[in-house]
């Protein structure tokens, strides 16, 4: 029996057997479920500021955990071992009870709650509900880092569970992101309903030749402002990576010139990578 996954914009319409293109979502006897549920491929205590947040709780640990797959296919991405991985990647079981023991374990040595990311964590958003809803219970905080690429309903729902999130936003133009995958729209409605919920943050990754003009980064930056003048932005060094490693790193005048560009509408402009 078809099923249609309606957790993103992609809407992924798949017959008995078939996995949606997050390769972590699939069809199962007419229904879609996640195939990634309690499956880690990375978990480690990392400071706050390599998620990144740099005005929430600053100086803090936090347990970073990290599953397989993502509804995108960007060709710079860092991560892609995992991101870009299905179920054949090695994987290390890990049930929402012992993601929270293991928080907890390691409170005395600094770590205020977990981290979702390395991958994208809205394509297991299952397992990242049932996570945040324990982790919340035993006193400790959730972050998310995400492309924000996900519907409404969902996302409402998610988000009074989440106390800090750092959300892409990739560029300011439907063309990047087309060849992305993505959907600039729904992305600027998660940041939009984000923010009126929780501490948030936002990431561009400057791209040489591509969303590195002073005009798409005032752009961006004038509708973020419109937002709220507050929300922390990174602008963000590219490097070399996955199936763009044909291109220089960014400059990091560019990153500097267009931290400055940002800065005529934000106040907290971060650049980083440099």
């Amino acid at each position: 029996m078809k099923a249609t996954c309606t957790l993103c914009f992609h809407h992924c319409a798949l017959e008995e057997g078939q996995t949606g293109a997050c390769r972590a979502r699939a069809n199962r006897d007419g229904a879609i479920v996640p195939l990634n549920y309690g499956k880690l491929t990375a978990l480690a205590l990392d400071p706050i500021e390599k998620k990144p947040l740099r005005r929430f709780y600053p100086g803090s640990l936090i347990l970073s955990a990290g599953s397989f797959g993502c509804n995108l296919h960007c060709p710079f991405c860092q991560n892609a071992g995992i991101a870009a991985a299905g179920v054949e990647i090695p994987t290390r079981d890990c049930s929402p009870r012992q993601l929270v023991q293991e928080a907890l374990r390691l409170r005395p040595q600094g770590n205020m709650g977990v981290a979702y990311t390395y991958n994208e964590p809205l394509v297991g958003y299952e397992y990242l509900r049932d996570c945040a809803r324990l982790v919340r219970q035993a006193g400790m905080v959730n972050v998310l880092v995400t492309n924000g690429t996900l519907e409404e309903a969902p996302w409402r729902e998610l988000l009074p569970l989440l106390d800090g999130v750092n959300i892409d936003l990739k560029g300011f133009t439907d063309d990047w992101y087309r060849r992305l995958g993505g959907d600039l729209e729904t992305v600027k409605r998660s940041i939009a309903l984000a923010a009126g919920q929780c501490h948030l943050e936002v990431t561009t990754l400057i791209v040489p030749g591509e969303n590195d003009s002073e005009e798409e980064m005032a752009a961006l930056s004038a509708w973020l402002a419109s937002v709220s003048p507050d929300i922390p932005l990174h602008v963000s060094r590219f490097f070399p990576r996955h199936r763009m490693q044909d291109r220089p790193p960014t400059p990091v005048e560019t990153v500097c010139r267009l931290a400055e560009v940002a800065r005529e509408r934000l106040h907290y402009v971060y650049t980083g990578n440099c």
